[in-house]
């Protein structure tokens, strides 16, 4: 019987990504997604639990990530875990998990978040404009 591996993550980036070459030039975008999970306790406080996510993007994918996602962006992201074993500084071996993204998108934001996103890319009205299209409520399918 065949296994299954999938992972669907809705979140937001805490960094913008790193996009590096590979020594025969293949790009690869990393970068970390936080989920959080939301739910209130016996009294109907507000508790909330945030999870980590490092993510991997290869190839095509890969610049894609590194020239349009920013820190705070709302993304969709489909993939699958890899596990990496290393060793440590202090000579112990270790295991990682990674998400290998093989599909990204790029969620709507409300429009104060994509003010800030503006002002931290440095792009001028027109330029954030045209990378990130602003959809007014009527034109977003219910």
């Amino acid at each position: 019987m065949a296994g299954v591996n999938k992972v669907i993550l809705v979140g937001r980036l805490g960094a913008d990504p790193e996009l590096r070459h590979t020594a025969d030039g293949v790009p690869v975008a990393t970068f970390n997604v936080a989920t959080t999970e939301v739910r209130r306790d016996k009294n109907g406080n507000r508790l909330e639990r945030t999870e980590w996510h490092r993510v991997i993007a290869w190839r095509k994918l890969g610049e894609i990530c590194g020239e349009y996602l920013k820190k705070g962006r709302l993304v969709y992201i489909e993939g699958r875990i890899q596990s990496r074993e290393y060793e440590g500084k202090d000579g112990i071996k270790r295991r990682s998990y990674e998400i290998v993204a093989t599909d990204l998108r790029m969620l709507p934001t409300p429009l104060t978040q994509e003010l800030e996103i503006q002002k931290t890319s440095g792009l001028s009205q027109e330029e954030f404009e045209e990378d990130f299209p602003h959809e007014e409520e009527e034109d977003i399918p219910l």
